[in-house]
């Protein structure tokens, strides 16, 4: 039989299957479908804005009560009580009415007048990092625009001209601009390299449940001994490709337009562009999935294994934590998951306007995954092939156990021997 003909083969059994299975379908369909709107309702806000906050002023000065006003009017914090002492803004932490608590000390006026440091302690609920940027960026602004003051007011206001104060308010005037989110949107940073992240790690449940299904009904065994096609490793990997591969660039060109265009999230690359970059990061999550479906002997295996790994893959991808802070073994092992270059060269291209140039280094090394893993694939499945040969469709063993013993009766048609006549 020729090749395309297995393949057909095996894909028709495949589809067949998985098309038969609720676990599956739910991580092919529904976790693609879903995920992407769950996670833009949550962060559709973008920013975070008027976090409650406790001010103790331990100071009670004209000066401190003016950086309890700024923060106060800042637009990420909100002063939503003033405490007495720190003990109660913890217990107004602790019952979560305010996330973060801003210590001004007893010699905040007095360090000033004495051209002394003083500080202004912060303290944050580190259970989300956005109340520490909501705090601390407040603050340190603050902080900045008042050491402007005093220092016009240490230099002497009276001789100085209009322009002299201005220069020496601010001598370097400066903007900052976050290229490619000014807004410093959470949805704008996060979502777009979610969105890729979604299906490699949809791709890894659904095969891996599937495999764990084929191992329960064949009793342990990776294939389906005796099905068309399932003699040739090829046939089977490409069968099994042709499943997944059409399935989840249909569920990407959805996130393109249902969630990346229909919800204005960043998308100012060249959709082709786009494609071709698509293209080996699919194909190289099927192959890779594949493999790692090998080591999948029961259904939930996959869940065990896998779903805890979203978030370490996240950060392993240089994302949402430099790469060059990355250490070189862990870098490696971020080279090993097609996410790490998928998530690089989507951001690359959606948000921040590249072209293929650009990521020809993520693309490249896409396609030599894809063909490793599929090396890796076929090498998996020929071993697999032969010990369904040595070892028959179904376990001895378990045939044995299956079977009634050689001269007793089933336990369903067992009897008491007759009772003897007096």
């Amino acid at each position: 039989m020729s090749l395309l003909q297995d393949t057909l083969n095996v894909w028709w059994k495949e589809v067949n299957e998985m098309s038969h299975d609720a676990g599956v379908l739910i991580f092919f369909l529904f976790l693609p479908i879903a995920y992407p709107l769950i996670y833009y309702y949550v962060y559709s806000t973008e920013l975070a804005r008027d976090i409650p906050l406790a001010v103790v002023d331990e100071s009670h000065s004209s000066l401190s009560r003016e950086f309890v006003r700024k923060l106060d009017a800042s637009p990420e914090a909100a002063v939503a009580a003033r405490c007495a002492d720190m003990t109660e803004a913890r217990l107004l932490m602790e019952k979560a009415e305010v996330y973060g608590i801003v210590r001004i000390p007893s010699s905040f006026l007095d360090d000033i007048r004495h051209c002394r440091q003083t500080r202004v302690a912060v303290y944050s609920d580190v259970s989300s990092l956005i109340y520490y940027k909501s705090f601390l960026m407040p603050c340190s602004n603050i902080a900045q625009d008042m050491n402007k003051g005093i220092k016009i007011e240490t230099l002497g206001a009276a001789s100085m001209t209009d322009r002299e104060l201005e220069i020496s308010r601010e001598p370097i005037a400066y903007d900052h601009v976050m290229l490619y989110n000014p807004q410093g949107g959470y949805a704008s940073f996060l979502i777009p390299p979610i969105l890729m992240l979604i299906i490699q790690q949809a791709m890894v449940l659904g095969l891996g449940m599937a495999m764990g299904r084929t191992r329960e009904r064949n009793n342990g065994m990776a294939i389906y001994c005796g099905a068309p096609g399932y003699d040739s490793p090829t046939a089977v990997i490409l069968g099994k490709i042709l499943v997944v591969f059409p399935l989840f660039f249909f569920m990407a060109l959805y996130m393109y337009v249902v969630v990346t265009w229909g919800f204005s999230l960043p998308h100012i690359g060249n959709y082709w562009d786009w494609i071709a970059m698509l293209t080996p990061y699919i194909l190289a999550c099927s192959c890779f999935t594949i493999v790692c479906s090998g080591m999948i002997y029961r259904r939930e295996d996959s869940l065990l294994i896998f779903v805890f790994m979203s978030v370490p893959l996240l950060f392993l991808s240089g994302i949402s934590w430099p790469s060059v802070s990355i250490p070189p073994v862990w870098k490696f092992v971020s080279w090993l998951f097609p996410s790490t270059f998928g998530l690089n060269a989507h951001v690359k291209i959606m948000s921040m306007g590249g072209d293929l140039a650009a990521t020809a280094h993520e693309v490249r090394c896409l396609w030599i995954q894809a063909a490793v893993y599929f090396i890796l694939a076929c090498v998996q499945q020929k071993a697999q092939i032969s010990y369904a040969e040595r070892h028959g469709t179904p376990s001895r063993a378990i045939e044995r156990m299956k079977a009634p013993s050689d001269g007793m009766a089933d336990d369903n048609t067992s009897t008491l021997p007759a009772a003897q006549k007096p």
